[in-house]
């Protein structure tokens, strides 16, 4: 697998943006970013694994994906059928899985009621991770609590389902600390490692719980762990930012004083990120991309660009600005750097291409990713051995056999600065931790921000 495949779904940023327009397709500068949310959304249903609704239902759309993995764990005599692919290939990755899933179910619970005609297929795709990963439990507590919030009052056997094996399932990780990784290196490293340790990860689970439950003995947990190093970065593997937003709000919507600490913790991460910041330690690239990493760089954006968009909306509500240094930052700060960075992955960038399959004119057509490749079955019912698609369809400069609507594509280190016709060709694959931080912007570029 090569490195640019490593990362899964975009849970995705929903920009807290002001009023526009409603009742119509509405385009903001270039940008259409209601066809945007409809087509991020049918992202995961390209990436489903397990047996699929009918072509013929409104819960399948992409309708050359078929029926796959039905067989899953039942060497371990088990039904591990379901969930989500990871990016290009034919494997699940639980760990990652598990974020992609909460930041879907965060995006939900902020940004639900701006969603309009997406909303249940949004709820659809955050079921089809939680029915699996019910059957998997370990390392998902965030997620679970989280998707318990969704379905609290739409479906209240399922949500007591779900929180109470997040429950279970965060006592076990209590009383057995350590990262999953450690037992799974083998499986799992290098490309899901946790390089960030453990922590995080009780963090980030105790957090939700808390969200879901408000229970002082996951409070308790939080300030028990003693997690305070500063950071940089928010992705599937290190979570301190994302717990650190979401305690935050208990302070700037709640009004609760007791959180501060989440709240100076949540502006130091802010004040890293910023571009004009005193202490920044984020680059951006001369078309205005923030830069992380050279591996994967889209899925730190656009995870990041979800935190911005989050917490400039919990700062609207209160009417809380802050400082870094002697820059003063407001709600509206966070979100334009914020709407920067969705607007180059959608076509802003010195390539004007779309680095979302389906959208605009101009978007990747030949990106790494087995089931985009490959005829269908419906197309091609014979079955083509481990080697044989290399050749006709790996290697080949034409288009895949399939799109795969509202992947989003990495940009190639080189596109950035020194863009030449030929590297529009170059193998890319979609990332599925990116895809719901993304898709959790749209409805706010879409409606106004309460």
């Amino acid at each position: 697998m090569p490195s640019s495949t490593l990362h899964f779904l975009f849970p995705i940023l929903f920009f807290s943006f002001t009023v526009f327009l409603s009742n119509c397709p509405i385009v903001l500068g270039n940008q259409n970013y209601r066809d945007a949310l409809a087509k991020s959304i049918l992202f995961f249903q390209g990436q489903r694994s397990g047996r699929l609704p009918p072509p013929t239902s409104q819960s399948q759309h992409i309708t050359w994906r078929g029926n796959s993995g039905l067989q899953d764990g039942q060497l371990a005599g088990v039904d591990l059928s379901g969930g989500y692919y990871d990016a290009g290939d034919n494997v699940k990755f639980n760990f990652p899985m598990a974020f992609t899933t909460t930041m879907l179910s965060w995006g939900y619970i902020e940004y639900g009621k701006k969603m309009g005609p997406q909303l249940a297929s949004n709820r659809e795709a955050i079921r089809w991770a939680t029915d699996y990963l019910l059957k998997c439990a370990r390392a998902t507590p965030a997620a679970l609590a989280a998707a318990s919030i969704v379905f609290r009052k739409l479906d209240p056997t399922y949500s007591k389902l779900l929180l109470s094996t997040a429950k279970s399932v965060m006592q076990f990780a209590i009383q057995h600390r350590g990262s999953y990784s450690d037992s799974l290196a083998s499986a799992v490293c290098p490309f899901y490692c946790s390089y960030s340790g453990y922590t995080d990860e009780l963090l980030w689970g105790a957090a939700w719980l808390f969200r879901a439950t408000n229970e002082v003995y996951y409070l308790n947990l939080i300030r028990s762990l003693g997690a305070n190093d500063a950071t940089d970065i928010f992705s599937w593997d290190n979570k301190y930012a994302g717990a650190r937003v979401l305690l935050a709000r208990r302070i700037l919507v709640d009004k609760d004083q007791t959180f501060d600490s989440f709240r100076q913790q949540a502006e130091d991460f802010m004040c890293r990120i910023l571009p004009n910041s005193p202490s920044s330690t984020t680059q951006y690239t001369p078309g205005g991309l923030m830069f992380k990493l050279s591996a994967s760089n889209l899925e730190y954006v656009t995870s990041i660009t979800f935190l911005l968009t989050t917490y400039s909306k919990y700062m609207a509500t209160s009417k809380h600005s802050f400082n870094c240094g002697n820059v003063l930052v407001t709600s509206k700060t966070l979100r334009s750097l914020a709407k920067r960075q969705v607007d180059y992955i959608l076509g802003d960038n010195p390539m004007k291409m779309s680095y979302m399959v389906g959208y605009g004119t101009n978007y990747p057509r030949r990106i790494h990713h087995r089931g985009s490749s490959l005829p269908s079955l419906q197309d091609h019912p014979q079955s083509f051995g481990c080697e044989a698609g290399f050749q006709p369809f790996y290697y080949t400069p034409n288009p895949n056999q399939n799109v795969l609507t509202g992947a989003i594509v990495e940009v190639p280190t080189r596109m950035i600065s020194s863009p030449t016709n030929a590297l529009i060709t170059v193998t890319l694959s979609p990332l599925h931790t990116l895809m719901p931080p993304l898709l959790d912007h749209w409805p706010t570029l879409l409606g106004s921000t309460n």
